[in-house]
């Protein structure tokens, strides 16, 4: 049987400037199959209808022909251009490998298996506690976000190995700090050369070959608010420098930073590539240096500046940290977080397990996922409370998502945030703005009763 024929044509060539690393040029009306299919391979977006793949192991050629014949079993006309054909049949192997009784195919799998740890901790799946330097290598201690493990990472780019795991990252962290006491430093250590050049060559590929397409209108544009390039690194910048108890820490890539509060109980992550509703923050809170996280946040990169800066004010009291709001939900926690809108004549509605607060334009809003804050087994990992704006709260513009053991106060700013600024009564609030442990009193809502859901040297 025949594969169909796919209207997409994929060119694969040697990036400009970075030797190693490949580049793929899409054309055709469904150049977006591809396109789909070598993004889920860890291909990076770096024009418009340009990818490209750089690696930390330097097997691009290799990689890039295995992509090559994926997409021709799909029915995809693939072009290797003549350089990049050079590279594929090329024979090499590390110069002074340290397993020289490794095959090619085995010093491949290893390789692959470093890329992989590289590629979790790039995308924040894998998140680093902290480092050490070890003789003549780096170390470091993580916790898989997803599954909860944390690991014992030893080596550096195409020779990093999990060396040991442990079942939570108190464990791990103790285990570390007695190991690596003199040397250990909280956060991940700071780029290598390899990793530098590899993060280079996914945003510099050259001059496209097609043409980029002109800006969409209409439906689907970001909101008036969307903050400009560069006003959260601003506010990051600003904030630090104003909180002396926060210090911004070293990572291993130029495109995250990192500030941790001088308790090292708290700590905010802040990523500078995140674009439209990726997320761009990540805030987390920890019982203790070596504890269990308490409570967390995220925001979107297109979160308006002023939600973003009054939830890093939030974090610069004691009750970010000391406190945390406890589950099953109460009646308390409801009136603290939403007295601030019922205040202003927000009234709530009811879908499913969701409460919402919307605006009375609609234009943004509050809602609460109670199956998520009681804790029902099935929502456990989804965000309880979520400040959203822009289209709706399905399917928001931009959205602040917390965790439910997220103290009431902290969220209570936010809440104050909207009502001040999207409600017809704004010009005369009733109410004042938190101030440390000082919350102002506020009628109780209405609330209905919501049961609980059950790169190194190259060698011939």
């Amino acid at each position: 049987m025949t594969t169909p024929s796919v209207d997409a044509h994929v060119r694969l060539d040697t990036h400009p400037t970075h030797p190693s690393a490949v580049t793929a040029t899409l054309t055709g009306a469904q150049a977006h199959i591809p396109h789909v299919s070598l993004e889920a391979a860890d291909w990076h977006v770096a024009a418009t209808n340009m990818l490209v793949l750089a690696r930390i192991d330097h097997e691009e050629p290799y990689w890039a022909e295995q992509a090559a014949q994926q997409l021709a079993t799909l029915g995809i006309t693939v072009e290797i251009t003549p350089q990049l054909r050079e590279a594929i049949d090329e024979e090499w192997t590390w110069a002074k490998y340290p397993m020289p009784w490794c095959t090619r195919t085995e010093i491949r799998k290893v390789s692959d298996d470093a890329q992989k740890i590289h590629d979790d901790i790039r995308h924040g799946r894998l998140l680093i506690h902290a480092h050490a330097q070890d003789v003549h290598t780096t170390v470091a201690v993580g916790t898989y976000l997803d599954t909860g493990k944390s690991v014992y990472l030893h080596g550096e780019n195409h020779l990093r190995q999990i060396a040991n795991s442990f079942d939570s990252p108190a464990h791990a962290l103790t285990a570390f700090e007695d190991m690596h006491a003199d040397t250990m430093h909280p956060g991940p250590a700071q780029m290598t050369d390899t990793e530098r050049d590899t993060a280079e060559a996914r945003t510099s590929p050259g001059t496209p070959t097609t043409e980029p397409e002109p800006p969409s209108t209409g439906a689907g544009t970001a909101p008036a608010d969307t903050p400009g390039p560069g006003a959260h690194e601003a506010l990051l910048a600003s904030f630090i420098e104003d909180n002396g108890e926060w210090e911004k820490c070293r990572t291993w890539s130029d495109d995250t930073s990192v500030a941790n509060h001088e308790t090292l109980t708290l700590r905010a992550e802040f990523d500078h590539e995140a674009r439209g509703h990726d997320i761009a923050w990540t805030i987390a809170s920890y019982q203790s240096p070596v504890g269990e996280r308490t409570w967390h946040a995220t925001a979107t990169a297109n979160t308006p500046t002023d939600m973003i800066e009054t939830l890093l004010k939030s974090l610069d009291t004691d009750t970010a940290w000391t406190e945390r709001t406890s589950a099953p939900l109460t009646e308390r926690t409801l009136t603290t977080v939403t007295g601030p809108l019922t205040e202003f004549g927000w009234t709530q509605t009811i879908n499913g397990h969701h409460i919402n607060w919307p605006a009375p334009k609609g234009e943004t809003g509050l809602r609460l996922d109670v199956a998520a804050a009681v804790g029902a087994t099935t929502a456990l990992s989804g965000p309880a409370w979520t400040v959203w704006g822009g289209n709706t709260a399905e399917q928001p513009a931009w959205a602040v998502e917390f965790s439910r053991h997220t103290p009431a106060a902290v969220l209570q700013d936010l809440t104050y945030n909207l009502a001040l600024t999207h409600s017809a009564r704004a010009t005369h609030p009733p109410m004042t703005p938190r101030h440390g442990h000082d919350a102002h009193r506020v009628a109780t809502p209405a609330v209905a009763s919501t049961p609980a859901p059950g790169r190194p040297v190259r060698g011939r």
